[in-house]
């Protein structure tokens, strides 16, 4: 986690179908806000939707989330 090529990076920490939550140390995105997932086979948009605190983001994925996992 933390700052990669500039971007901000961090983990998922729980799926619930479309609905993720993920975990950032460095700054969260804002609300209304998209985040890239990179999967295998190219890559999940989500759009933050909550802050949760304790460095947590709520966010709906506009895609399926078959296949992705906690951690990624």
């Amino acid at each position: 986690m933390g700052t990669e090529n500039g971007r901000n990076v961090g983990k998922i920490v729980e799926i619930k179908g479309v609905v993720i939550d993920a975990v950032v140390l460095d700054r969260l995105a804002g609300i209304l806000n998209a985040v890239e997932i990179h999967v295998p086979n190219g890559r999940i948009v989500a759009e933050v939707q909550q802050h949760l605190g304790d460095d947590r983001v709520r966010a709906v994925a506009m895609d399926s989330t078959d296949g992705l996992s906690r951690g990624t």
